[in-house]
């Protein structure tokens, strides 16, 4: 397992100079993120072994901006779910990523949102720049609403933000629940495969700040429900 995990992440530095590259010929262009979600997802479940079952791809494919969130377990999210990432679609991340050689480049000539969440005026232009993207250039956006990885465990509490950039656009919310799986090693637990499944959107139409707890809750226990139900053949963590 740890033979595979070092060929997936040397790959992964291969992939980060493919796609730099791929950025640097069309810089920002809205589709550099499907392109290079491709290159590390196919290659690197490659290296690991790794299968994929996705249910309610249809759900994703829409022709108008949205907001996606997903549950966040580890690293190894971009191997997991890299190749369903909708056309012009960009990530909402941390703002340290850019400092990644190659990597944090590509990500930023992706013209993926960067987020310094300890600098208030930053944080501010950067949901600025979130909703500008939604509202003006078209695009639709990828947020782990969760804010950090959860490493298999319970779905954490969601930050607003993602509900906030919804509604404000008036874009619906897209769902994307992601089983349990080992991180360590980036497996399906005792080799079962990933299981992903893609909720219906949910519409913001209408509604308005007031109603971003109500959405928020909603969500959660949507997605917390459809991640327990794809946990429920696994076996327990202590198994795997």
């Amino acid at each position: 397992m740890r033979i595979r995990a070092f060929f997936a992440w040397s790959y992964c530095a291969l992939a980060s100079c493919l796609g730099f590259l791929v950025c640097l010929m069309r810089p920002f262009n809205a589709n550099n993120n499907c392109v290079n979600g491709w290159l590390f997802a196919r290659g690197g479940r490659s290296c690991l072994g790794m299968r994929v079952d996705v249910e309610g791809r249809e759900h994703l494919d829409f022709a108008g901006p949205r907001v996606v969130i997903a549950n966040h377990q580890h690293n190894e999210d971009v191997f997991v779910l890299g190749d369903i990432l909708p056309p012009r679609t960009v990530v909402v991340g941390k703002s340290s990523l850019r400092w990644l050689p190659l990597f944090g480049q590509m990500l930023w000539l992706g013209g993926n949102v960067l987020i310094n969440r300890r600098h208030r005026g930053k944080a501010i232009a950067a949901i600025q720049a979130t909703r500008k993207a939604l509202t003006e250039q078209r695009k639709s956006i990828w947020i782990f609403p969760e804010g950090t990885r959860n490493h298999g465990g319970e779905l954490l509490p969601f930050k607003k933000g993602a509900f906030h950039a919804a509604i404000a656009a008036g874009v619906p919310i897209s769902m994307v629940c992601v089983s349990r799986y080992q991180g360590s090693a980036g497996h399906g637990a005792n080799g079962n495969p990933v299981r992903v499944k893609i909720l219906p959107p949910v519409a913001t139409d209408g509604m308005s700040s007031n109603d971003v707890p109500q959405l928020m809750s909603a969500c959660y226990e949507h997605m917390r429900e459809a991640i327990a139900e794809l946990n429920h053949y696994l076996p327990a963590p202590d198994a795997a």
